[in-house]
């Protein structure tokens, strides 16, 4: 176990977003100080619009809840476990999402920003690490995310000699409640599920006929669409984030099996006609004024999108809190460029953690910072840690990252890409534990929740247990 008693060494946290918020909290926890660099306001992103850390730039969104049947609620249930700040200030400012844990995107953030502030042991440094940190920190994090800076980004890819992988990610946009046509809408989550903080009529719903569909979707494709640069024009999305207008590009019918799909929903103002598709726009904040339209992320221009958008029944008045964009994501070839934990082959005393080692979704990059930051507070103190069991959520996915999929999951030769938390780590770690006897059919969830009917403590023995 990780004790409390004094130490001298320093753990640098570079990035204030999720992981490096979480990762700093971790080692301060741990009993070691901490000092956390975060360039914003001195120097802003191009999607970020605040100098709060942990600020969420794409949805409010930590997806599934439910750590039974579904692999990103079972990593919540693990990381609450570990003592995650993250979670501990996601599930306080909750808002109404049907099964989802979505949260008041600035009261999120604010809380986190106080924690962190607040904490004995952590330092917030409001500066630019321009570069490689210095020589002299011998511990340090770099959580700088997706949107890293170009000169620190610009020094990691000179000392690994390898250009840096990237994708796409783009951002929805957000309404503002009192400009929905009610008569028009109606609240409901999808089968009248209840979630965290929900009533089962968590979500606005907007119905669309066939004919209103179809020329909904053809204005996605004649929209003015905002321009790559050279250099980007190579550059692919990240599947699980399309803009609306790629998805629709794919087939006239794939947003209604996607986020316009009309099951589970009943129309209170005509009930006896079915919706041909339905927009959903779910809470952003905890006062219930803004609703952000859920998979709608897009890379039409401003204009384009007000235009579009206001062609959707119910939202032909609507006012824009925040228009949705694009932006670029630069990851690492993390199998090859890290080891288990997470340090950088070429130069160890570097650790990297979060949505740049190739996780991808906000849960995913803050459990890798929590496990970084737990990994950084032993070698603080001249201590080992095991890493978590990898039949568990965090141990699953810190294996994708640093590449146990690439050697013990497929054979043949493989690229290394972003990808959520899934279920399928689990069974394939499974599958390695029987001596690759092959995983018989069972219920969702059945044999993943290993790790939380486990009853020894979060952190015992010098190893890492959720």
């Amino acid at each position: 176990m990780i004790s409390s008693t004094p130490q001298t060494d320093t753990v640098h946290v570079i990035g204030g977003g999720l992981a490096g918020s979480e990762a700093a909290w971790q080692v301060a926890n741990a009993g070691v100080r901490v000092v956390l660099h975060e360039m914003r306001p001195l120097r802003m992103t191009e999607a970020h619009r605040t100098e709060g850390l942990a600020e969420l730039v794409c949805s409010n969104s930590f997806r599934s809840d439910d750590a039974a049947n579904n692999a990103v609620g079972l990593l919540h249930a693990e990381m609450r476990r570990l003592g995650s700040l993250i979670m501990r200030c996601a599930d306080a400012n909750q808002v109404p999402a049907g099964g989802a844990l979505a949260v008041d995107r600035d009261g999120f953030s604010a809380a986190v920003t106080r924690a962190l502030h607040d904490h004995p042991l952590i330092e917030i440094d409001r500066t630019e690490i321009a570069g490689l940190p210095p020589a002299e920190w011998a511990n340090v994090i770099v959580a700088t995310g997706p949107l890293t800076s170009a000169p620190l980004a610009d020094a990691i890819r000179e000392l690994t000699d390898e250009n840096a992988l990237a994708f796409f990610d783009a951002i929805a946009p957000i309404v503002h409640k009192d400009s929905i046509d009610m008569s028009v809408a109606w609240f409901q989550s999808r089968y009248d599920k209840v979630g965290p903080g929900g009533t089962g009529a968590d979500y606005i719903n907007c119905p669309m006929t066939k004919e209103q569909y179809d020329a909904f979707v053809a204005a996605l494709l004649a929209g003015e669409k905002v321009d790559f640069k050279d250099w980007e024009t190579n550059t692919p999305y990240f599947d699980g984030c399309l803009p609306v207008e790629v998805m629709a590009e794919r087939g006239h019918e794939t947003l209604r099996h996607g986020p316009m799909k009309p099951v589970g929903l009943t129309n209170p103002h005509n009930p006896t006609v079915k919706a041909y598709a339905i927009v959903q726009l779910r809470q952003d904040n905890k006062l219930g004024t803004l609703y952000n339209i859920v998979g709608f992320q897009t890379k039409l221009n401003y204009g384009a999108q007000q235009r579009v958008f206001r062609t959707i029944p119910g939202l032909e008045n609507a006012e824009f809190a925040r228009l949705g964009g694009l932006h670029r994501n630069t990851f690492l070839n993390s199998p090859k460029l890290l080891d288990g934990q997470l340090r950088l082959r070429a130069q160890p005393r570097l650790r990297f953690a979060g949505q740049m080692t190739g996780c991808e979704g906000y849960v995913e990059s803050a459990s890798i910072g929590l496990i970084a930051g737990l990994y950084a507070a032993a070698n603080a103190r001249a201590q080992s840690l095991e890493p978590p069991p990898v039949t568990t959520a965090l141990g699953s996915l810190l294996g994708h990252i640093t590449g146990g999929h690439i050697e013990t999951i497929e054979a043949g030769t493989r690229s290394f890409q972003p990808m959520n938390i899934n279920f399928r780590w689990h069974k394939a770690a499974r599958q390695r534990e029987d001596g690759g006897k092959k995983a018989g059919a069972q219920r969702p969830g059945a044999g993943r929740s290993r790790s939380l009917d486990r009853r020894s403590p979060a952190r015992s023995g010098g190893g890492v247990t959720p």
